[in-house]
């Protein structure tokens, strides 16, 4: 599979580059960069270290196999039939990533949170839901950086953007592109009665360096402000979040997550730099859903999932079907089982 996740030979290329760009003089320098590519490189030679393993596994069965058959002994039989279990959930779980075919499956994503209907339950929502993707990048051993985050005037967040560090990153999140719904008992409903909540997820890639997006200084709109939210040395203390609005197509994007004017403008030009791309592909080759999916309103009847915690305990995901009574787990981040329903569910409709 070229290029995918059983290109070894591809991926062998990349461990050599990656090793080489480790040995340059002042590698180091940059620490944030350089913990990132050691990250990519270790994750690499993990995935080559899994389907050698796997290979092995299948040689290893074959001569037990033969072994058995030529002294016709029936006591190997069960070792066999365990070995061989085995052998068949380690190749579903190396045959998932095979789903992970588009260009930036590979790549960092950049996931942005929006409270819906719902009033300042929605925001307390928003901030539940932020909270999952934070430990689910937690569990799949990505870093994760809140860049702006909006808090709400009671509690939770109105809106919240990460960028989340990791290889297949945006494969897998693309998955949870959409509106989700939560249905419980209000905490800040003196009645206790039940009320309904919507957030919006969107996932867009990191798009690499090589990438030439220009961005003419005069297109851009430039505001500075002080950090907010909770905490943080420099919160409300300095004028460094930054905020960009690119003229000509009224994207805007803030960061407030360094410490410096310099290094938040140059985060969030490179987010605007991804969402521009972005467009231009969703114009040049009519691929949105491909992409992003398509954007929907976080209210009634838009909800790609829905997060039951009364009356009854229930996780279902409406494109699949795929559902859980295990709420707990699926909001501490337990999201493999969701997205993985849903990518086999993507690649069966297209073949």
């Amino acid at each position: 599979m070229q290029g995918g996740y059983f290109d070894l030979a591809g991926k062998g290329d990349q461990v050599k580059a990656l090793k080489q760009e480790i040995n340059q003089p002042g590698f180091w320098n940059d620490q944030e960069r350089a913990v990132l590519f050691s990250k990519n490189l270790e994750a690499l030679e993990s995935e080559i270290a899994q389907w050698e393993h796997f290979q092995s596994q299948i040689e290893e069965i074959k001569a037990l196999a033969i072994t058995a058959q030529q002294e016709n002994d029936n006591s190997l039989d069960q070792e066999l039939q365990t070995r061989y279990e085995k052998l068949i959930k380690e190749f579903a779980d190396l045959e998932f990533l095979t789903l992970f075919d588009q260009e930036y499956d590979q790549s960092n994503a950049i996931i942005s949170l929006h409270a819906g209907t719902g009033g300042v339950d929605a925001q307390d929502w928003t901030e539940m839901l932020q909270r999952m993707y934070l430990r689910f990048a937690e569990k799949m051993n990505w870093q994760a950086e809140i860049i702006d985050q909006t808090m709400g005037n009671e509690a939770g967040i109105k809106s919240s953007m990460i960028k989340i560090n990791g290889r297949w990153a945006y494969g897998y999140l693309k998955a949870e592109a959409g509106v989700h719904r939560l249905v419980r008992i209000s905490p800040f409903d003196g009645e206790a009665m039940r009320q309904t909540s919507f957030a919006l997820l969107e996932v867009i890639p990191e798009m690499p360096e090589s990438k030439n997006i220009e961005i003419r200084d005069e297109d851009l709109k430039v505001e500075f402000s002080r950090s907010s939210g909770p905490g943080g040395q420099n919160v409300n203390k300095t004028s460094s979040a930054v905020r960009l609005v690119h003229l000509p197509t009224k994207i805007a994007v803030a960061c407030q997550s360094e410490r410096s004017q310099h290094q938040n403008r140059d985060k969030a030009l490179q987010v605007l730099k991804a969402k521009l791309y972005q467009l231009q592909q969703e114009q040049a080759q009519q691929q949105k859903k491909d992409i992003k999916g398509v954007v929907k309103k976080a209210e009634w009847g838009q909800q790609i999932r829905s997060y039951v915690l009364h009356p009854y305990q229930l996780v279902k995901d409406h494109r699949t079907n795929y559902e859980t009574s295990d709420t707990s787990a699926v909001l501490d981040g337990n999201l493999n089982d969701f997205i993985q329903a849903y990518l086999k569910l993507v690649k069966q409709n297209k073949q």
